[in-house]
């Protein structure tokens, strides 16, 4: 049986996990996952990540969860565009996260990036999720 929402799944991990404290957490591979989980280590929402191959054509991502002061660093991670509901945005209707204080990740014909990172290259695109 295949999963329906492969990037909602891995931010329900993510979410599940901080609130049990892991340190660490795996989540099946892909590349729109890679990227997402760059966009999250390079805004500091992540320590890292590393890709491992389980056996031939099966690869897991195992990703560090960020801790500050014992609170995790994600206080939300929330899924925007569903499978069953895509919502796609200009670059001049692109949300503002808690007033900038948050980010959404965006998946442009660029490649996926942060919202400043979005206005930067002045490009919108199918808004994923959004993180705080």
């Amino acid at each position: 049986m295949s999963m329906t929402d492969p990037l909602g799944d891995m931010l329900t991990r993510i979410r599940n996990a901080q609130r049990a404290r892991m340190s660490v957490v795996s989540s099946p591979a892909s590349r729109l996952r890679t990227n997402v989980l760059e966009v999250l280590q390079r805004e500091g929402y992540i320590r890292g990540y590393s890709e491992s191959q389980l056996r031939k054509g099966l690869n897991e991502l195992r990703i560090e969860l960020k801790y500050h002061e014992g609170e995790p660093v994600i206080k939300e991670i929330k899924r925007v565009s569903t499978p069953g509901r895509r919502v796609y945005s200009k670059i001049k209707d692109l949300p503002r996260i808690y007033n900038g204080l948050g980010i959404a990740i965006l998946s442009t014909p660029q490649g996926v990036m942060s919202d400043s990172e979005a206005r930067a290259a002045n490009v919108g695109g199918e808004i994923l999720c959004r993180v705080f």
